[in-house]
């Protein structure tokens, strides 16, 4: 049994081709295109409101070295939001509770903004390894320990992302289960647990996107410090 509920975070293999590629391709198909037109219609004018308030609220504190990032960020912020919303659906697979995936999409960009930092004012990206005012005998171990929280950044992105994903989908694995178990038995216990998961299945709506803004969020974090 335990080893059923950890099968959906299996990639999925169709004639010896894994799957993920699939997944990973399928929600830049669903996205609305503008037309040539002047008006738009409803969904395509949410769509814009929905990106212009998540680009004004992530780069407003940024200066504008750090607004060139906001088409990569944003782009990738409704990616990610995709997938963890399409991973919901049933049957489908959520490419996202993949720790080698986010560490993919964690470690470059986080790799991309550190290497701003150094290029463009290299003394300010390194006294952050050593905080101003530290007594002299603390030096050597609070830069050891500020080099080791530096490197920790991307692993955090990668584990945050997939641990919540995760537990989340195991969470509604495991009510389900119950539901199916129950029905027969005790109905109204089973009713009871059926509403519980059609609320835990909203918060996990609500977890799939804010997940995917906080990793952007850390992200234009971290490229504060170096802009």
């Amino acid at each position: 049994m335990m080893l059923n509920f950890f099968d959906q975070f299996m990639s999925p293999v169709l004639l010896g081709i894994p799957l993920i590629a699939l997944a990973l391709l399928l929600p830049w198909i669903l996205f609305p295109n503008p037309a040539a037109r002047w008006i738009n219609n409803r969904l395509i004018t949410l769509q814009g409101w929905s990106i212009s308030q998540a680009t004004h609220q992530l780069f407003t504190p940024l200066n504008q070295g750090g607004h060139k990032w906001a088409t990569l960020l944003i782009s990738l912020m409704i990616f990610l939001i995709s997938l963890n919303l399409l991973g919901l659906l049933p049957y489908t697979f959520t490419p996202t509770t993949q720790l080698s995936l986010n560490m993919a999409f964690a470690v470059p960009l986080w790799l991309a903004t550190v290497i701003v930092g150094l290029r463009n004012q290299p003394t300010i990206a390194l006294g952050h390894l050593l905080p101003e005012g530290t007594p002299l005998p603390l030096i050597p171990v609070l830069i050891i320990i500020e080099t080791i929280s530096l490197f920790i950044r991307p692993l955090a992105l990668g584990v945050r992302l997939t641990a919540n994903l995760t537990a989340g989908h195991l969470l509604i694995q495991l009510i389900a289960t119950a539901v199916f178990v129950l029905l027969p038995l005790m109905p109204t216990i089973a009713i009871l647990t059926a509403s519980v998961l059609f609320l835990l299945t909203l918060l996990e709506v609500a977890v799939a996107m804010i997940q995917a803004y906080v990793f952007i969020l850390l992200l234009s974090l971290y490229l504060q410090e170096n802009v």
